[in-house]
């Protein structure tokens, strides 16, 4: 046998390895093998771990979904659930709003052992219960249900008694009007989530509390009672003479408003039909329309008030001028007439006291279109008020004044504006000639006179007070006279419109006045939709309902206002000479 040659120390043998085969794939071994299987086993390293930490997440999750909530049996001593309200009061520190611990009822359905013997045992309790909604709801599959928000301390005990599993008590807070309807439409309400929907109560939420609220930043806070400018006793009195005045005329509706004349404030206002704040969904019923400020009505004669103003502020007329009232007007295919047609040359303060429609349509046309529109824009009676009360209409008039527009707006038809813009407007005329846009919260007469307008001279608005004063003396103001109080005022009765057509069968009265008429300190507007003739009585014009209605109203409030009774002829406003 032969043997191979001995190889030097530190070499190694050489080797022949096959061809590659032909498809030209080549094992390769040595460091690139070894670094591919490296690479893949960080990778997979990786995702192991990314599917771990993740899977311990879910786990978690899971775990805490299936953790059992705190059944709440009572009313917890924090309410995290809704954010405080802060109290509304009025101008003397009475309560008008405020929160109140409550607490709603829930169910787990995923709890409820049977549900059919469970809405039988709770409708024992809630005998208006919805049967077949809480039955769908307690037999969901979902964990959480609410089945009645608001619960009486009474409910709830009643509730706990029936020992139901699955069944629990959520706290929350609920508003509370202390005077139910008497300020509805000024103080508003709030939804169940204590939200402000309506009146004062939407303001403040405007103002802030809403996005405080929506950040979770009031819960539990102890906020600052909101004053507002109502004097509640006022308040009562005026809601009280409304609705006796609603049944002693047979009307549909009536409002009233009280306005301190030199800072604008809002003494007192209400409307009828009006709501429990309490039971907001009162609120939705038919007629439930604050018409004060949220409608809009010609107000009649009472805008002859404006009309006379304007005639003496534009110079064109003073008090001894006369106007022939003779016989009607026609223009335009209509006929302007007189109600109490006196037929004969009437100066400008029988034009007031006989409330000529002839007389007010003739000066109206003296002035004319442009300044007679002029003149109302700057009364604010054709713009939208600004308050802060969110129920503000916006007034209507005609796309296009023409002659007859004109003429017809001077005794109060074709121009639509709410009550509440009327009497700020005969604020304007009472209290030297400044226009000061009402306010529902406390205002100083100087913080009101930096905001004030100049609007007519001071000189005219002597001579209004002279005219209202002499139209409770002599015209048809008379019954809203009230001894020691010198009232003054202008009656409105205004047809209605009805199928297209004014009809002299309804109608819509006020009377604008003002107290005491020599130094007036307040405005008291009064209007009456629909009356009725009172028993004994053949006719329902304002003299008759409306201008009762404001005499009543002063005699009761004057007290509470401050205003002090004067007698005999000591401070008595000097009389008209004609």
């Amino acid at each position: 046998m032969t043997r191979m040659p001995a190889f030097p120390s530190g070499l190694r043998p050489f080797s022949f390895r096959r061809k590659a085969p032909a498809s030209g794939h080549i094992e390769l071994k040595g460091e690139r093998a070894t670094y591919g299987q490296q690479s893949r086993s960080r990778i997979l390293i990786t995702i192991l771990c990314f599917g771990l930490f993740y899977s311990v997440i879910g786990v978690r999750l899971v775990q805490y979904g299936l953790e059992s909530e705190e059944m709440v049996a009572s009313i917890g001593p924090a309410d995290k659930l809704m954010a405080s309200r802060p109290d509304l009061i009025d101008r003397n520190g009475e309560v008008l709003a405020t929160d109140i611990r409550t607490v709603s009822l829930y169910a787990e359905p995923n709890k409820i052992v049977d549900p059919d013997e469970a809405v039988e045992r709770l409708a024992t309790v809630l005998p208006d219960l919805d049967v077949r909604t809480i039955y769908r709801k307690l037999s969901s599959s979902s964990r959480f249900q609410w089945l009645r928000r608001q619960l009486t301390p009474k409910q709830q005990s009643q509730i706990l008694a029936l020992g139901i599993p699955g069944i629990g008590f959520r706290p929350e807070k609920r508003r509370f009007y202390p005077g139910g309807p008497t300020a509805a439409y000024v103080v508003g309400h709030v939804n169940i989530d204590n939200k402000g929907i309506a009146g004062m109560e939407k303001y403040i939420d405007g103002q802030g509390l809403g996005d405080l609220a929506a950040a979770g930043l009031t819960v539990d806070e102890s906020l600052e009672p909101v004053k507002l400018s109502i004097d509640l006793r006022v308040q009562s009195v005026v809601r009280d003479e409304l609705a006796a005045a609603m049944q002693r005329y047979s009307a549909i509706a009536a409002g009233a408003v009280v306005l301190d004349i030199h800072t604008g404030e809002v003494i007192a206002m209400s409307s009828l039909p009006d709501y429990d704040p309490n039971n907001p969904v009162q609120a939705l019923e038919k007629d439930r329309l604050n018409r004060m400020s949220a409608g809009t009505f010609e107000m009649g004669s009472t805008f002859k008030t404006f009309t006379i103003a304007m005639g003496l502020d534009s110079g064109l007329f003073n008090l001894n001028d006369r106007i022939d009232a003779t016989k009607p007007l026609t223009i335009g295919g209509f006929t302007i007439h007189d109600f109490h047609a006196t037929r004969r040359v009437l100066t400008i303060p029988e034009v007031f006291t006989h409330s000529s429609n002839i007389g007010s349509a003739k000066m109206a046309d003296a002035v004319g279109i442009d300044g007679h529109k002029e003149f109302l824009t700057r009364l604010g009676l054709l713009t939208r008020m600004d308050t802060e009360l969110p129920e503000i209409a916006t007034p209507s008039q005609p796309r296009e004044w023409k002659k007859i527009n004109s003429m017809t707006i001077a005794f109060g038809h074709g121009v639509a504006t709410t009550p509440l813009q009327t009497a700020v407007a005969g604020a304007a005329l009472m209290n030297g000639g400044k226009l000061i846009e009402p306010t529902f919260l406390p205002r100083t007469a100087e913080e009101a006179e930096r905001h004030a307008v100049q609007v007519i001279s001071p000189k005219t608005s002597e001579e209004m007070r002279e005219l209202m004063r002499d139209n409770v003396d002599h015209g048809s103001g008379r019954r809203a006279e009230v001894e020691g109080f010198r009232v003054g005022g202008k009656t409105g009765t205004a047809e209605k419109v009805v199928n297209g057509r004014y009809s002299n069968a309804v109608r819509f009265n006020a009377f604008l006045s003002a107290f005491p008429i020599d130094d007036p300190q307040y405005v008291v507007l009064v209007i009456v939709d629909e009356p009725k003739p009172e028993e004994g009585q053949h006719s329902a014009t304002a003299g008759l309902n409306a201008a009762p209605m404001v005499g009543a109203i002063i005699r009761r409030s004057a007290a509470f206002l401050g205003v002090e009774p004067k007698f005999g002829d000591d401070g008595a406003i000097a009389r008209l000479s004609y």
